[in-house]
């Protein structure tokens, strides 16, 4: 199955070219808004007894229809249910063209565009910056696990209250 069919099954459809500019804008206040988040993911965490109560299978349609809507304004989120933005410079690796999710492919252009899309700049180039500005740079080395394509459109901040996930 090609990662593009898998996310039209969860209603969510793939966009053929990503909106850039809001993306491109986070990944240059790339170091407010891990800030933000990082605060976010504690208010998440600290709500883990009241979702456990209303039980987390309740909440993960609204909840992941939230989340898309923020996170694909600000990042082009594909909703994929393993969001690693934190360690991506909050570029989404998912905005690759060719899905890389551990760093660039050897066709980046001279000028940090995609070889796909000459016109989007790399998402890995963009990636590099934003860590950069985090100072995460060392987490870009981490080696990430192939997309579990049975995750797509579950909500990755009821992953984070629930502790299933390391920011």
């Amino acid at each position: 199955m090609r990662a593009e069919d898998a996310f039209p099954a969860r209603g969510i459809a793939r966009r053929p070219l990503p909106r850039r500019s809001l993306r491109l804008w986070s990944v240059r206040h790339a170091r407010a808004l891990a800030a933000v988040y990082r605060g976010f993911e504690r208010v998440l965490r600290g709500a883990h007894p009241l979702f456990a109560r209303i039980g987390y299978a309740r909440l993960e349609r609204p909840v992941a229809r939230v989340e898309l809507a923020v996170k694909s304004a600000l990042f082009d989120c594909r909703m994929c249910g393993q969001c690693v933005l934190s360690a991506t410079g909050l570029s989404c690796p998912m905005n690759c063209p060719k899905g890389l999710r551990n760093g660039p492919c050897g066709g980046v252009r001279d000028n940090g565009h995609c070889e796909v899309h000459p016109d989007m700049p790399c998402v890995w180039v963009q990636a590099y910056a934003g860590a950069e500005r985090m100072g995460a740079v060392a987490r870009m080395g981490e080696a990430r696990a192939p997309i579990d394509h049975r995750r797509a459109g579950l909500s990755s901040w009821l992953q984070a209250a629930r502790g299933d996930v390391a920011s």
